[in-house]
């Protein structure tokens, strides 16, 4: 069999993982210049910054032992069950969330090891040269190829919220033990991380990432959100010192949540973080479920 992957994000690298595992022919197509799709780490001033995924929750017990997997061989580890939430400073506890010492994109790049995968290769429509066509993209992005019907039709029903990420460079750190905090009821903000903290380097570092309103009103424009975001942590966190601003945009950033595990229709399958709570567990789940189907014969 025959498989073409259209993004190599998680739910595509998963889902090509599983398929090359379970003896297809697989082949992985991906617009960008490197593997992880939102799973996204930018190098900045000689280290990696995550500027897509904050972290990574593992409850599902295959993905606790892909997690797992990661951590003994040092790629991946525990960082956190606690965050702030403000207004009030106060903490909630929660799941244990996960980091990458090298950076989210490490992760990605672990599963595409031994994968063929096609970087800088755009496609206008979905692939004829193939058995099987996954699709591990935002529907947006899907519905673009021409993809049939049924999987068109589950495409349309995603909504998506965008997001502009802000990437704050201080001189040193001045904020305590913060690790992450939620934003609720701010006009341009809804989370920020200590990136310094999650990578364990301590590097002064924040990652702000905006409301969806925000985003809507800079896609054209999103280096002028970073000026806004970065004077919103300031103030949320009494900081004096002037970061250095850089932007990233994420116009299909997060999905209402869904249900199923994917979409299917003739030898097209859709998959991602839309099928389910929209979590990178949730795309790696989605793409696994596609690679099981495939190879039990669709």
């Amino acid at each position: 069999m025959d498989v073409v992957v259209v993004g190599a994000g998680i739910a595509g690298l998963a889902c090509a993982r599983a398929l090359l595992d379970g003896g297809a022919r697989v082949r992985v197509v991906e617009r960008g210049r490197v593997v992880g799709g939102r799973l996204a780490s930018k190098r900045i001033d000689g280290r990696y910054v995550d500027i897509g995924a904050a972290y990574f929750v593992a409850d599902d017990p295959e993905f606790v032992a892909q997690a797992t997997a990661w951590e003994e061989r040092g790629l991946a580890r525990p960082w956190t069950d606690t965050l702030r939430v403000f207004p009030g400073g106060g903490e909630a506890a929660g799941p244990v969330r996960w980091a990458a010492p090298a950076g989210l994109r490490s992760l990605a790049a672990d599963l595409a090891d031994g994968i063929d995968v096609r970087l800088e290769t755009p496609i206008e429509t979905v692939p004829e040269d193939a058995d099987a066509v996954v699709l591990a993209m935002p529907g947006p992005q899907a519905l673009r190829l021409g993809p049939p019907p049924a999987v068109a039709a589950a495409a349309r029903a995603q909504t998506w919220q965008p997001v502009i990420a802000a990437i704050l460079t201080y001189p040193e750190r001045t904020w305590g033990d913060l690790r992450a905090a939620f934003v609720n009821e701010h006009p341009v903000l809804a989370t920020v991380c200590d990136d310094g903290d999650r990578r364990g380097d301590g590097a002064p570092v924040l990652v702000a990432h905006s409301t969806a309103e925000l985003a809507a009103r800079h896609l054209g424009d999103p280096a002028a959100a970073g000026p806004v975001l970065a004077t919103a942590v300031g103030e949320l966190l009494g900081l004096t010192a002037e970061p250095q601003v850089r932007v990233h945009r994420w116009t299909y950033a997060q999905p209402s949540p869904g249900d199923a595990g994917y979409a299917v229709d003739g030898r097209v399958w859709l998959c991602g973080d839309a099928f389910g709570r929209p979590r990178v567990q949730t795309a790696w789940l989605s793409g696994r479920a596609v690679a099981r189907a495939l190879l039990a014969g669709g």
